[in-house]
C-alpha cells in the first residue's frame, strides 16, 4: 500500500536526517578519526586539558561503523545508549508524521532535561577523576 502524497510530504524532513545521519556514519567510517587531529581538536580538552561527555566519540562511532563495540565503548561509554535514544526519538518522530499527529514534545520535559544535564556533568566529573580514568578516552 502506497502512502498518500501528503504523508510522504510530511516524511521529508525525518528522511533528511536519514540521509545526513548515514552521510556522516559514512564519513566516519572512511575517514579515520583515531588518526590524530584528523577532525580537528575539541576545545574543551584544548582549552581546560579535561574531557568533555563528547571526547572519544567520533572514535566511538567510527568502532561502531567497523562492528568493534568493545572498542567504541571504551572510546565513549555514552555512545551506544545516545545512539539507541536518537534512533528510538527519530522512530516516534516518523510515527507521528505518518499517523498525522499533532506536533508537541516527544517525551522530554524540563525534568528529563535536568537529569541529562546533572548525568553529563557527573560523567565528565567522573571520567576526569583518578578513579574514573577507564571512562576517558
Amino acid at each position: 500500500m502506497t502512502a498518500p502524497a501528503e504523508t510522504r510530504g510530511r516524511l521529508l524532513a525525518p528522511l533528511g536526517a536519514a540521509v545526513a545521519g548515514v552521510g556522516a556514519l559514512t564519513l566516519l567510517h572512511f575517514r579515520d578519526p583515531h588518526v590524530s587531529h584528523s577532525y580537528g581538536v575539541c576545545p574543551f580538552h584544548e582549552l581546560t586539558g579535561l574531557w568533555c561527555p563528547g571526547c572519544g566519540g567520533l572514535r566511538a562511532m567510527n568502532n561502531l561503523t567497523n562492528g568493534d563495540v568493545v572498542g567504541s565503548l571504551s572510546s565513549n561509554v555514552l555512545i551506544v545508549p545516545v545512539l539507541l535514544l536518537a534512533a528510538l526519538a527519530w522512530l516516534m518522530w516518523v510515527d507521528r508524521l505518518w499517523h498525522d499527529r499533532p506536533r508537541g514534545k516527544i517525551v522530554f520535559t524540563k525534568v528529563h532535561g535536568a537529569v541529562l544535564a546533572v548525568a553529563l556533568v557527573g560523567f565528565t566529573v567522573l571520567r576526569n577523576t583518578p578513579w574514573g580514568t577507564w571512562l576517558s578516552p
